[in-house]
């Protein structure tokens, strides 16, 4: 993983004002523009799968500096101005029942980015995945309820957050098509969090290869002997510690088996023979519960130990919107717009001075970013 971090993203009630919107997309707007002119497309994805720029992006369209909304009113802001045509980029799915259009909005972007079906497949079948992985193959106890995409014609990002509805605080989750090149080995370029935890279930990591194939092996074995393991596990009085080898670095917490699992979903996977732990995540059915149980025999009697460490780490925010820590100054972030409206015009024409001044400013302003 590259650089990640964490930043407290607590549940705010209410909407951001119809004002803000308006605002965020006039600025949002003239600073895709810069970025497009002097960067591109692959670059702008780069950036938006950085957790660090993300947050910082957020803070200067003015939204919350540690709210969940940070990500689903700066995406849905996105979403509403970047286009194939101007931008060579698109962005699909969203917040709740949104997020799960993101197949057929795909479908209606394809001709637009001249995708092939293909492309189209293949990009359908990453947004499923990636859903797949933050929700079921890393168990941190935040369910999914935001999934996005960001397309151009040959690269993607995903950003996509979930809440614990415990404490409603949220975990972003970033990918990008350059650096997820395997979707199941330690693929995210980042993922921000409010707290690390004591245990997570992470299928995705490096520590966790032997038990993947453990739990791909078990999934192509007779279910009715898996079903027997499994309920023989969940009770007590049937099987006790010392019936196990368990090796001295075993946590306890294993033994916390989950109440059930879709036994259609696991015959459905044994019919199918998946040859690889994606293809197995793939399958419809195959939840958390699935996942977790399969890692959790393969650890009591195989011994094939997963990651039980939260590969969330420590990010910064900075920002706005309830006036935190400040108000929202809606003449600047007018004035702002129309500057960088004014450097694009000018650089269209050959005149980069704005362009390059804003360059030697970036020089005195980059952040100092601790690892």
């Amino acid at each position: 993983m590259l650089r990640t971090g964490l930043a407290n993203l607590p549940l705010h009630g209410g909407k951001a004002p119809p004002w803000l919107i308006a605002k965020m997309i006039e600025l949002g707007k003239a600073v895709f523009s810069v970025m497009l002119l002097e960067y591109g497309e692959e670059e702008i994805l780069r950036r938006l799968s950085d957790p660090f720029w993300f947050q910082c992006l957020s803070c200067i369209l003015g939204y919350d500096w540690h709210s969940s909304g940070t990500t689903t009113v700066t995406i849905g802001v996105l979403k509403s101005f970047l286009n194939p045509v101007d931008h060579g980029l698109a962005v699909v799915g969203g917040k709740g029942a949104v997020s799960r259009r993101a197949p057929d909005e795909i479908e209606k972007i394809a001709e637009s980015l001249n995708l092939s079906e293909s492309d189209v497949k293949k990009l359908k079948k990453i947004s499923r995945l990636t859903a797949k992985v933050d929700n079921a193959a890393i168990q941190d106890g935040f369910q999914l309820y935001h999934h996005s995409m960001i397309i151009s014609r040959k690269n993607w990002a995903v950003i996509q957050q979930g809440m614990d509805k415990i404490n409603l605080y949220a975990r972003r989750y970033h990918w990008f098509s350059k650096h997820s090149k395997n979707l199941i080995v330690e693929p995210h370029t980042g993922i921000v969090s409010d707290v690390i935890r004591d245990q997570v279930l992470d299928m995705c990591a490096r520590e966790s290869e032997e038990c993947r194939r453990t739990s791909l092996d078990l999934v192509k074995d007779n279910p009715h002997r898996l079903k027997k393991v499994f309920n023989s596990l969940k009770d007590p009085a049937q099987k006790s510690l010392t019936d196990y080898p368990l090796n001295l670095n075993h946590n306890l917490q294993i033994l916390n088996m989950p109440r059930r699992i879709d036994w259609d979903a696991l015959q459905q996977a044994y019919e199918l023979q998946p040859d690889s732990y994606e293809d197995l995540l793939l399958i419809q059915g195959i939840g958390p519960a699935a996942v977790r149980a399969l890692a959790l025999i393969s650890q009591l009697i195989w011994g094939a130990s997963p990651s039980w460490r939260d590969p969330a780490k420590f990010s910064f925010a900075h920002g706005g919107k309830d006036g935190v820590p400040y108000p929202v100054n809606r003449s600047l972030m007018t004035e702002s717009a129309n500057f960088l409206k004014s450097v694009v015009e000018e650089a269209k024409i050959n005149n980069k001075d704005k362009l390059h001044m804003l360059k030697r400013l970036s020089d005195f302003i980059k952040p100092v970013v601790k690892e």
